[in-house]
């Protein structure tokens, strides 16, 4: 029994990273609850569910009323269960709360509180450290990090978060001394987790300590060395006997790019999609990426042997095979929106602005891709001088974007450069000032602001 909720936590945290990769956050969300229901002690997966949570979260925006106040009646029942000792169901609570909304500091609070009740203060630190990561970079936050990560006696964690507020503080004593402390204890633990293992690991879970190691090699981010060649064995001896299993053929070719073993990730992948009938979108995409590094792997290499005329002429070939290889995907799959963003992007910067458009106005359907097709529409609409165009795909936008975020500077950086170009100086200065106030140092918007104020000076005489 213990043997079968392992395979079936590893198996949902599989195909939630899967789907996280290829952008399906809602899916993600619910493929990584499940592998979580299923092991709740495994903080990578947490971690990872945090991070699809989040990702979800931003690309759908704000909450409505309604949302808020069902969150308000989802943490009061989180806070009665914590009240009653009750800490696990109430952390499976939290996770439901963190679906909707991962980064209110009122549902971090609550989920923070589930772990401290179930006494786990490592799952704790992972909601705190993404709500640092993605808001103000609060100093306070970030020790709170620390302080949760010390207690969970997670040294190397807890010494990267005091290390990053010794940079914050320079001259604070205290954070020094904490710093040097959780230095002094990740050094002494060392090497512990490859040899004995997390508390509350897979170990935990199953009896079979070979099954044991097996699910452990599976579930890191990144496998390499030893670990690598035993998996790549392994799954190697599953696709003889299972010559159908596409996911057995992703997990290899997975652990083929990571180890850098790109033109054998490209056989796989290739052979995998001749199984598959060449309609598998996820593996296409994914031979699409091996045949990318493995061009940027021989450019990396003729530049270290100083060939520079075949790396350039390498560099050509790759991007060639780009644009050849989306304009292909885009026919095989047309209702694959990501794909008309990613040509029609490449086509507006090879100057292709008809044609761009028309992947554009598609990928815009996408609510994954539409604030950045609508960026890309107006600056190809600006190539061709319809600039009235443009301005509304800007304007569009702009409404949608909730915070001042890089895409948010662009957008509205442009439309103060339209509003320029037409003559409407003061309009272009508000527009100018609303980024200006975010990021002094964007683009070329400090001249461009002296400039136009110059000029609104020398008008008003």
């Amino acid at each position: 029994m213990a043997v079968d909720l392992a395979q079936k936590a590893q198996n949902f945290t599989n195909r939630g990273r899967q789907a996280l990769e290829a952008g399906r956050f809602e899916l993600a969300m619910d493929m990584l609850m499940e592998a979580v229901s299923a092991a709740p002690d495994i903080l990578e997966t947490r971690k990872l569910l945090r991070t699809a949570q989040i990702a979800n979260f931003k690309h759908n925006g704000k909450t409505g009323i309604g949302a808020k106040l069902g969150a308000m009646i989802a943490r009061s029942k989180i806070l009665g269960l914590v009240k009653k000792g009750q800490g696990v169901e109430a952390m499976a609570e939290a996770e439901k709360l963190m679906c909707q909304n991962p980064l209110d500091p009122d549902n971090i609070e609550a989920a923070v509180k589930a772990a401290e009740a179930a006494g786990k203060q490592d799952h704790a630190a992972i909601s705190v450290e993404a709500a640092y990561e993605c808001g103000n970079k609060d100093p306070a936050l970030l020790e709170r990090v620390a302080t949760y990560y010390q207690l969970a006696k997670n040294w190397a964690k807890a010494r990267d978060a005091y290390q990053k507020l010794a940079q914050i503080k320079p001259g604070d004593q205290r954070v020094m001394q904490l710093l040097k402390n959780s230095e002094a204890q990740a050094t002494m633990n060392a090497g512990w987790e490859q040899t004995a293992g997390k508390k509350g690991g897979f170990q935990n879970l199953i009896a079979n300590k070979e099954q044991a190691k097996k699910l452990d090699q599976a579930n890191k981010a990144v496998i390499t060395g030893d670990d690598a060649e035993a998996l790549i064995a392994e799954k190697l001896r599953q696709i003889e006997s299972e010559p159908k299993n596409m996911n057995a053929r992703r997990a290899l070719a997975r652990l083929y790019m990571q180890n850098k073993q790109f033109a054998e990730a490209v056989n796989c992948l290739t052979e995998a999609l001749e199984v598959s009938g060449n309609m598998d979108p996820e593996l296409d995409r994914m031979c699409s990426q091996a045949r990318v590094q493995y061009y940027d792997q021989q450019i990396e290499l003729l530049k270290g042997e100083n060939r520079a005329e075949e790396a350039e002429a390498m560099e050509a070939e790759k991007n060639q095979f780009v644009l050849d290889d989306l304009m292909s995907r885009s026919q095989r799959y047309p209702n694959d929106l990501h794909i008309r963003y990613e040509l029609g992007k490449l086509l507006y910067s090879y100057g292709y602005y008809d044609e761009a458009l028309e992947h554009l106005q598609l990928a815009q359907k996408s609510p994954k891709d539409r604030l950045w097709a609508l960026y890309y529409l107006a600056m190809c609409f600006l190539a061709k001088e319809q600039v009235d165009m443009a301005v509304m795909q800007l304007e569009t936008a702009r409404d949608q974007i909730p915070t001042m975020d890089d895409l948010k500077k662009k957008v509205v950086y442009q439309l103060g450069l339209c509003a320029e170009s037409q003559g409407d100086l003061e309009k272009a200065y508000q527009y100018y000032k609303d980024v200006y106030s975010t990021d002094v140092g964007f683009e070329d918007l400090s001249e461009r602001m002296l400039a136009v104020s110059q000029a609104l000076k020398e008008q008003k005489g």
